[in-house]
């Protein structure tokens, strides 16, 4: 599967995504930590890919969503933005509303 094919399926597979240099729990870049903090914070569920561990998908995924750094949030499987977008959203309430929309669409 080429690199363009597993970012597509990390997307099918979740519906909200942070691409972003090191963890949740350990963020190795100080706009990863403000986004994955600002999602914990907004209550949202979402799956975070380490694009440190991930090279091929840190070298794709600029070209692949048009957006030239990291983070990057995917929701539903479209670019949503960076950092500064992620604590725009979670500063107006937007944030939280788009994961309880998001988590509402996968309940059972």
């Amino acid at each position: 599967m080429d690199v363009n094919e597993r970012i597509k399926a990390v997307l099918a597979e979740h519906p909200m995504v942070l691409f972003m240099k090191g963890t949740p729990q350990f963020p190795m870049c100080g706009f990863s930590a403000r986004a994955a903090h600002a999602l914990t914070e907004a209550g949202a569920a979402f799956h975070a890919v380490n694009v440190l561990a991930e090279p091929e998908i840190r070298a794709a995924l600029p070209h692949y969503a048009n957006w030239p750094t990291f983070p990057q949030l995917f929701i539903q499987g479209e670019l949503i933005g960076g950092c500064d977008i992620v604590e725009d959203l979670k500063a107006s309430g937007e944030l939280a509303r788009m994961a309880h929309d998001v988590a509402g669409d996968n309940q059972v």
